[in-house]
């Protein structure tokens, strides 16, 4: 089988072109490739499909061969390799996925080739019962969860994916986030389980932010995840509806909550590793 490996920010998955290969168990091979030991190593599988309904169709699978339904930075890899690759070689984008269509303009170098992506990531889910988080009211900005004796206050947004974001009196960088990541990931409150934020507001258009993924542990970069902190911090009036600047620990996503038309966009570079064969 012939793959690509391809990271945004650092969020590193390897790339299947299902337009020449087929793959029959994806969750398994998942598993497989992902493993940084005795695979190739990587957050994950991300296959690039015919589209049914757009222009081609991604489906991404976690470390523990799990699903996911979107994922912000391999969709703009995802582009990068269409359009690079001349499989589907325009400006404007659309792209199949579990949680809907996603539309994605390219923004080219003087080479035409792809350098960064912006992501119409679409508006943000709010509802308790849709995101899905038991809790009693809507939009749930004050979910209070405890862990080793330390109490956190969540807001929890989804992405087309769940995630639940705690903002932090102190430096992200030195958190520990694997410890508590691996309990809330797990937490009664998130049926689905949840994708896990930990931010620092650095000021009202700039935030750092780690992430703690469902099914993949930390990892350094989530696109998703980015939006949805955005969409926390927007929610509970830490940042205005304007272009915020998120650092992660592989690099910068700039994240806008549309004030017009209430979605979400993501405006970060995708970078080609390398090629190989398995």
């Amino acid at each position: 089988m012939k793959f690509t490996k391809m990271q945004g920010c650092g969020n590193d998955y390897i790339y299947v072109n299902c337009f020449e290969e087929s793959v029959t168990s994806p969750q398994q091979l998942a598993k497989a490739v992902s493993d940084r030991h005795f695979g190739i190593g990587s957050d994950g599988l991300v296959l690039i499909m015919p589209g049914d309904n757009a222009d081609c169709q991604m489906r991404m699978f976690n470390s523990d061969g799990s699903e996911s339904e979107m994922c912000g930075n391999a969709i703009r890899c995802v582009a990068k390799y269409v359009y690079d690759r001349d499989i589907i070689h325009k400006r404007e984008l659309s792209v199949e996925t579990l949680a809907g269509i996603k539309y994605i303009t390219i923004n080219t170098d003087n080479n035409d080739i792809a350098r960064t992506m912006t992501v119409d990531m679409g508006a943000p889910i709010t509802k308790a019962a849709d995101i899905p988080v038991f809790a009693d009211r809507s939009p749930v900005t004050d979910l209070k969860l405890s862990a080793f004796d330390r109490n956190f206050t969540f807001t929890c947004v989804s992405m087309g994916n769940p995630h639940a974001v705690t903002f932090i009196d102190e430096a992200v960088s030195s958190f520990d986030v694997e410890r508590f990541g691996n309990v809330f990931e797990v937490d009664e409150h998130f049926p689905h389980r949840s994708n896990i934020e930990f931010a620092e507001i650095l000021s009202p258009t700039h935030l750092k932010m780690r992430v703690w993924e469902r099914g993949a542990g930390e990892t350094l970069a989530c696109g998703t995840g980015t939006c949805a902190t955005v969409a926390a911090a927007c929610l509970n009036g830490i940042c205005p509806r304007e272009p915020v600047t998120v650092d992660l620990l592989g690099g910068q996503l700039t994240i806008e909550w549309n004030a017009e038309d209430g979605h979400i966009y993501m405006t970060g570079p995708a970078e080609f590793v390398f090629d190989g064969e398995i």
